[in-house]
C-alpha cells in the first residue's frame, strides 16, 4: 500500500473523527438498532433498515480511516527545511498575473483539502504546477478557461 501524505493537523483531524465514530456514533447506532428491534416485525421496519444502513456506513468509514492512518506519512510543515522551494505542507502566496489577484494556499493531502480554508490537494493541478518552484518563479496552470499564470510571491512552512 502506498503512503498517504498528511499534514500533522490533517492526521489529528482523521484521528478525532475515528475516535468519535468508535466512541459515540457506533454506540448510538447500536442503540437505535436495539430500539427498532423492540418494535417487533423487522421486515417492514423502516427505522431498523435506516439504522442498519447507518451502521454499515459507520463501520466502512472506520475501516477507511484506520487504513489511511496506517498508511499515512505525517509531515509537520513547521519542521520542513526545503530551502524556499514549494513542497508538500508549504504555504504559498500567489499573484495571478492577468488580474493581479492575490491568494494564499497550503498544499495538503487529498483528505484535508478545503478550498474555502485555502487548503489545496497535493494532486490538484495548481499544486502540481507549483511543486519545486521558488519565490519569483511562475507556475502555469491549465484551467478550464485556458492557461493561468501565477507568480509565486512567498513560500512559508507553518
Amino acid at each position: 500500500m502506498a503512503t498517504i501524505p498528511l499534514t500533522k493537523r490533517g492526521a489529528e483531524k482523521l484521528k478525532e473523527e475515528l475516535h468519535r465514530l468508535k466512541t459515540v456514533e457506533r454506540h448510538a447506532v447500536i442503540q437505535a438498532i436495539s430500539e427498532a428491534r423492540a418494535q417487533g416485525d423487522l421486515s417492514e421496519n423502516a427505522e431498523y433498515e435506516a439504522a442498519k444502513d447507518k451502521q454499515g456506513f459507520i463501520e466502512g468509514r472506520i475501516l477507511e480511516l484506520e487504513g489511511k492512518l496506517a498508511a499515512a506519512q505525517v509531515i509537520d510543515p513547521a519542521a520542513l527545511d526545503a530551502g524556499g522551494r514549494v513542497v508538500f505542507g508549504a504555504t504559498v502566496d500567489l499573484e495571478e498575473e492577468a488580474s493581479g489577484a492575490e491568494v494564499t494556499y497550503q498544499i495538503v493531502g487529498d483528505d484535508e483539502a478545503d478550498l474555502k480554508l485555502g487548503l489545496i490537494s497535493i494532486s490538484s493541478p495548481i499544486a502540481r504546477a507549483m511543486i519545486g518552484k521558488e519565490a519569483g518563479d511562475v507556475a502555469e496552470v491549465m484551467a478550464p478557461g485556458g492557461v493561468k499564470r501565477y507568480e509565486i510571491v512567498d513560500v512559508r512552512y507553518l
